[in-house]
């Protein structure tokens, strides 16, 4: 057995609690590192003798069965077992404790005591487990006790003195808010000060003594108070340091097969839209033909190139600005874009469009002779303010902040980007479209394909978390890259002159709109079937 009732008589512990979430491990389970031992030191010689001794002990399954339905060996009682049927290697033990501890989170406790007796493998260590009960009930110092009975499995003794601080720290926490400052005085100088830790947080927590009330105490220590939320907080961050081989960290089988679940998504690159239900008996697929790859809808309204537009915050506007110094807007309807306004009091050619947040105005820069900035309201239809500069300034380029109160413009230095929080995209006459870290300053990747030289194009992210970029290019095709790989993963053509600006639609992954020196704005969509040839995929 793991833990015979001997031993425990010998080390005065009391028998493990029968939790029917709590299994044990078998020899094989567990490894040990005697290079990390001290032969010097007799009484860790003789814990780790007394717990290989238990540990080596023959893995069984009993006849009784406890209180919850679960067999006394799952909770470390194994006075009564069988031997195991087969011997596993130490990869497929592993994947029997993971299968086991799900199962008892399903409550399926006879599949599990089935499994724990064909195999052999006990998933949890029974003072790893005894250990948990008392830090969940605030058992501190029979928690530290039985701290000390695995201490020769610990990888460190540098983690020893983290659990140890980490342990003290919400026992003087609880004291504090009972009210015993004495005991928590006591605990701070003869305990806490005595592991010479984190010297920084044993002051802050000295502070915490002169705290009013509890959620002046909560607040300041950034803490949940005492009871089963704060304990189970500090368990999490004590499984960091306690060997898997001791204790398994709680739901480990669904969160491996969430991870793998994602790992796979996200190695697809043309996955576009929001999964509801997948199922772990098939690959990952995904139909190319959801991505915007076929023109939907052609808009003819302008006179003159085309230079840029973009999708309203809702989703449901688009504005175009053309070189004619007409802006359009644009409204979904039934499927269709249909045209509910159009500006011409601008004085230059439209090169910058940006809705503000709430898409009720619409922010206007003109072309590379203009100073001037307009600002229009959507709703009403007329022109809200304009922004005078020093006629020697060109005001290109603007958008609003996320306030909704102020909008910034600047001029033009040949560089023109799109940024979603984490990346930046520059469309870079004569080097073509870069992707850039705005957090490290570095550059991630050279897309390829995309055709600049004299003229400045826009792009955009867009598609499920912004996963895809779109850009319009001088060789009159719209590019889709993965914003994971540098070739494009779709080239759509249909326009006859370049592509100046693409827009995505942030609520309908599957639109983006295009506008062209062809006069023309194109509204893309998902292809309805496979016989579509608009759109060339990589």
């Amino acid at each position: 057995s793991l833990a015979s009732s001997d031993d425990e008589t010998a080390t005065g512990l009391s028998p493990p609690p029968r939790k029917k979430v709590c299994l044990e491990l078998t020899a094989a389970q567990c490894s040990y590192n005697e290079g990390d031992m001290q032969s010097s030191d007799a009484v860790r010689e003789t814990e780790t003798e007394r717990m290989k001794t238990s540990i080596a002990s023959t893995a069984k399954l009993p006849n009784s069965v406890n209180s919850n339905g679960v067999h006394d060996a799952i909770n470390g009682n194994s006075e009564k077992a069988t031997l195991a049927t087969v011997k596993l290697p130490k990869d497929e033990q592993d994947i029997v404790r993971l299968i086991g501890q799900h199962l008892l989170s399903l409550g399926l406790n006879r599949a599990a005591e089935e499994l724990v007796q064909e195999s052999g493998c006990m998933l949890e260590h029974p003072i790893a487990v005894k250990f948990k009960t008392c830090v969940l009930e605030g058992k501190w110092d029979k928690a530290e006790t039985l701290l000390m009975e695995f201490r020769p499995m610990l990888k460190s003794e540098k983690n020893l003195k983290k659990i140890k601080f980490l342990l003290l720290e919400q026992k003087y926490l609880e004291l504090i808010e009972d009210n015993k400052e004495i005991d928590a005085l006591t605990c701070l100088r003869n305990e806490i000060t005595s592991l010479k830790y984190s010297i920084d947080r044993v002051h802050e927590l000295s502070g915490l003594i002169m705290c009013n009330n509890k959620e002046d105490l909560r607040m300041q220590a950034s803490w949940d108070g005492k009871g089963i939320l704060s304990r189970q907080k500090l368990m999490d961050k004590l499984q960091g340091f306690i060997p898997p081989t001791l204790l398994l960290p709680p739901n480990r089988l669904r969160m491996l097969l969430r991870q793998a679940m994602d790992l796979h998504r996200e190695r697809c690159l043309i996955h576009n839209t929001k999964i509801t239900e997948e199922s772990l008996l098939i690959d990952h697929s995904y139909n190319r033909h959801n991505l915007p790859c076929i023109t939907k809808q052609i808009l003819t309204d302008h006179c003159d190139e085309v230079w840029y537009l973009q999708f309203s915050h809702d989703g449901q506007k688009l504005a175009t600005g053309s070189k004619d110094t007409s802006i359009i807007i644009w409204k979904l309807n039934d499927g269709k874009f249909e045209r509910v306004q159009k500006f011409q009091g601008c004085s230059d050619s439209i090169s910058c469009l940006a809705w503000s947040p709430d898409d009720k105005y619409l922010l206007a820069c003109g072309s590379e002779n203009s100073s001037d900035a307009t600002i229009l309201n959507v709703e009403t239809g007329e022109t809200h303010c304009r922004v005078h500069n020093h006629p020697e300034d060109q005001l290109m380029m603007g958008d609003w902040a996320k306030d909704g109160q102020k909008f910034i413009v600047a001029g033009p230095k040949g560089q023109f980007y799109e940024c979603n929080g984490r990346y930046a995209v520059l469309n870079i006459s004569g080097q073509g479209l870069h992707l850039w870290d705005i957090k490290t300053s570095c550059l991630v990747r050279k897309f390829r394909g995309v055709k600049q030289g004299n003229f400045a194009i826009h792009s955009c992210f867009g598609g499920i978390d912004d996963s895809f970029v779109a850009s319009g290019s001088e060789d009159h095709e719209v590019y889709i890259f993965h914003v994971r790989h540098e070739s494009p993963v779709a080239v759509l053509s249909g326009h006859n002159k370049t592509v100046n600006c693409v827009s995505w639609n942030s609520k309908e992954a599957s639109i983006i709109a295009s506008a062209s020196d062809d006069c023309t704005v194109r509204i893309w969509g998902p292809s309805d079937s496979d016989n579509e040839d608009e759109c060339t995929y990589f």
